[in-house]
């Protein structure tokens, strides 16, 4: 897939990732476009997360690299709920007003304009009333609409959402599924890691299917048939933990 650079979000280049050079994933070659909205599915231990963290600087490449065409400061990481740490004694009004960090700093503060701004933001998200209470006493629905209003302040060009829908009612889904396409309408990129398939297949044009390796990158229908997902769970399935890092580079672009 040749592509412009200028068209080009993220850009993968024999891209291999891990831990303690054990490998995770394994030679991501190819490319995102500006404006996609892309999930990235696979089985449990496939390296969806991994290749979240990457994009964001949290690991570095054992091999390979990658190119974002986006400042890193205009990246906004949404990381799995069970990652948050809801005993830290912060309001629902604080919390969501971090998303204006880049723009006041660390020690500056809120201006009235910006706090009517995240008040505006904590009702778009149906949290209207709840500004003062504690992070730790939200329901996992409630606790997503907040982390969501955070992510509307950051405004920025490319969104990485780690299980954006896991724990959380049907409803809350519908509401950040509606922000979710109305981001993708304005032209920014979107990955986002998720596990149920009809709802990749309803809202999700384009599709990443990972298993430590890139098992197929394209449309969703022509990504998630029966005979990839079940080669996605075999390889999987037979990946060996202790295996060493590897140095075949492919010959085809995968992504």
């Amino acid at each position: 897939m040749k592509q412009a650079e200028t068209t080009l979000a993220i850009q993968f280049r024999n891209l291999t990732l891990g831990y303690d050079r054990h490998p995770a994933v394994h030679h991501l070659h190819g490319a995102i476009p500006r404006g996609a909205l892309v999930a990235v599915a696979g089985p449990n231990g496939a390296g969806k997360s991994t290749l979240l963290k990457a994009l964001i600087g949290e690991n570095r490449p054992l091999q390979g690299e990658f190119r974002l065409a986006v400042a890193h400061e205009r990246i906004a990481y949404l990381p799995q709920q069970s990652e948050i740490d809801t005993s830290f004694p912060v309001s629902v009004f604080d919390m969501v007003a971090m998303g204006l960090w880049r723009r006041v700093g660390g020690f500056g503060g809120l201006s009235r304009s910006q706090r009517d701004e995240v008040k505006a933001t904590i009702e778009q998200v149906g949290l209207t009333g709840l500004e003062h209470r504690p992070i730790g006493t939200l329901s996992g629905g409630q606790l997503q609409r907040a982390r969501f209003a955070r992510l509307i302040l950051q405004d920025c060009e490319l969104l990485l959402l780690d299980e954006p829908f896991n724990a959380i009612d049907s409803r809350t889904t519908d509401d950040l599924i509606a922000l979710i396409l109305d981001w993708h309408a304005q032209g920014r990129t979107i990955l986002a890691v998720l596990h149920d398939l009809e709802r990749i297949r309803r809202y999700f044009p384009d599709c990443l299917l990972l298993a430590r390796e890139v098992i197929a990158y394209g449309p969703t229908p022509e990504v998630l048939t029966a005979e990839r997902l079940a080669r996605a769970r075999a390889v999987t399935e037979t990946f060996d933990e202790d295996a060493p890092v590897c140095h075949r580079h492919p010959e085809q672009e995968a992504v």
